[in-house]
């Protein structure tokens, strides 16, 4: 879309998707610090610390296709409207975790490991969330763009909104962690509930504000509309295929990182970093500045990508994110570095800290621009198949479900460190990707409509 001269942003609902934009990171990443509470209720089981990332991530897996095709349905508007209400349901149930199902014995796990109602509760409202993130995500990239009149200023929007949305990740660990400080047997879900109805507040708010404005509609199928079913689709594109693989990959690295750092840190034993005051603060703080440095690096490469390709991005932060992972698995946590933490009582405080956490930390910079590189390598010469692929795209994210989970089951069994061969296994496929994978061998497929 070419923009207009003299096109006049509409601020209010720009302003609005903004806010929405942060909200998708800060309702994903509450789940990873929350998951140290339910670690530490069942015994310092990591995988079902982990359980609650995981129903978030799985909700893509049964609504991303179906949120694409509501936006042709009934439209943006319609579709922002429901994932605002579905995002505070999601949110009130969780709160829901916090007064009730404490005492109630729901399932037997065996090893003395009992699961209650309060973490049932806790994970079907993490599921609901996963459905409102999900459709915000298919509605405020496009809208963003449409908003801004399309061109430069549509991505300068797209831009500020990514911003924001890795500050929103920046900051809600540091929040969840301040909140929680040591985790101790009394630690629990009320600790956070300031959080929870904050978020809700801010549903509401948006809610109210897109329900007065005009929004744009140019997808939205008119009654009547048919279009004939094309002998090809997304799935007929090898480096389309592989680069869907590649986004389940890339965003199960992106949380595992931060989302297992997090929880060794704050796992006071030996098994974890040993940290016996303010862990999950330390760990909270630390984990906020992975994703700090992730708005740097997405900064950064807006800078250099109209010279730098995607493919050479993609393969120098895949490359680099290796040596960083393996640094991480191989040096002995006694080598220690000074890094910073926050707890309520204290403030900010440095605290000493594997220097394992500062070279997981450091791949926030890499990972920060790996999505945009995989998406644009697996877009490239899709024509109008394009939009279609997109719907599955946004399926794949459970992939940041599903592979910090597999991270957690490794971590129970052979510890933190050993897990994060995960993340190179995964790191990389991103690199093969990025060096062969991507090259489009279909180009004798029609994508013209």
């Amino acid at each position: 879309m070419e923009q207009t001269k003299n096109y006049k942003l509409p601020i209010v609902p720009i302003v609005t998707m903004f806010f929405l934009f942060a909200m998708i990171s800060f309702v994903t990443n509450l789940a990873a610090p929350i998951g140290t509470i339910w670690k530490n209720e069942y015994a310092g089981a990591n995988t079902l610390g982990m359980m609650g990332n995981m129903m978030n991530f799985l909700a893509y897996l049964f609504m991303g296709i179906p949120a694409g095709r509501m936006l042709v349905r009934i439209g943006y508007k319609k579709t922002a409207l429901i994932a605002m209400a579905v995002g505070a349901a999601g949110l009130f149930v969780q709160y829901l975790s916090s007064i009730v199902g404490a005492d109630v014995a729901v399932c037997d796990m065996g090893e003395g490991i009992s699961l209650k109602l309060d973490f049932v509760i806790y994970l079907l409202g993490a599921f609901i969330c996963g459905f409102c993130v999900c459709m915000l995500n298919t509605v405020v990239n496009p809208m963003l763009n449409l908003l801004g009149g399309g061109g430069n200023k549509g991505n300068q929007l797209l831009q500020t909104g990514a911003a924001l949305n890795s500050l929103s990740g920046t900051l809600t660990p540091l929040f969840v962690g301040a909140l929680i400080g040591t985790v101790t047997a009394r630690t629990a879900m009320s600790d956070v509930t300031p959080l929870l109805f904050i978020a809700m507040g801010v549903f509401v708010v948006a809610f109210a504000v897109i329900a007065s404005v005009q929004i744009p509609e140019p997808h939205l199928r008119k009654e009547g509309d048919c279009r004939a079913k094309s002998a090809h689709s997304p799935w007929s594109f090898r480096h389309t295929v592989l680069g869907v693989i590649g986004i389940f990959v890339y965003v199960g690295v992106e949380v595992g990182i931060p989302g297992t750092l997090n929880f060794y840190l704050a796992d006071g034993s030996e098994r974890g970093a040993g940290l016996l005051l303010n862990g999950a603060a330390v760990g909270g703080a630390i984990a906020a500045v992975y994703w700090l440095l992730m708005l740097v690096g997405r900064s950064l490469s807006s800078l250099i990508s109209g010279r730098v390709s995607s493919r050479t991005q993609l393969i120098v932060v895949s490359a680099v994110a290796i040596l960083f992972v393996v640094l991480a698995i191989f040096i002995p946590k006694t080598v220690t570095v000074a890094m910073p933490g926050y707890s309520v009582g204290d403030g900010f405080q440095m605290a000493q800290v594997p220097v394992s956490a500062l070279f997981l930390v450091l791949c926030g910079l890499c990972t920060s621009v790996m999505w945009g590189g995989i998406f644009n390598l697996a877009v490239e010469g899709l024509g109008k198949y394009t939009a279609q692929a997109s719907g599955i795209f946004m399926m794949m994210v459970v992939g940041g479900g599903v592979l910090p989970l597999v991270q957690q089951l490794i971590a129970d069994r052979a510890g933190y460190m050993a897990s994060y061969w995960v993340i190179v296994a995964g790191l990389a496929y991103l690199l093969y990707y990025a060096l062969a994978g991507s090259k489009n061998v279909n180009k004798d497929i029609p994508v013209e409509e």
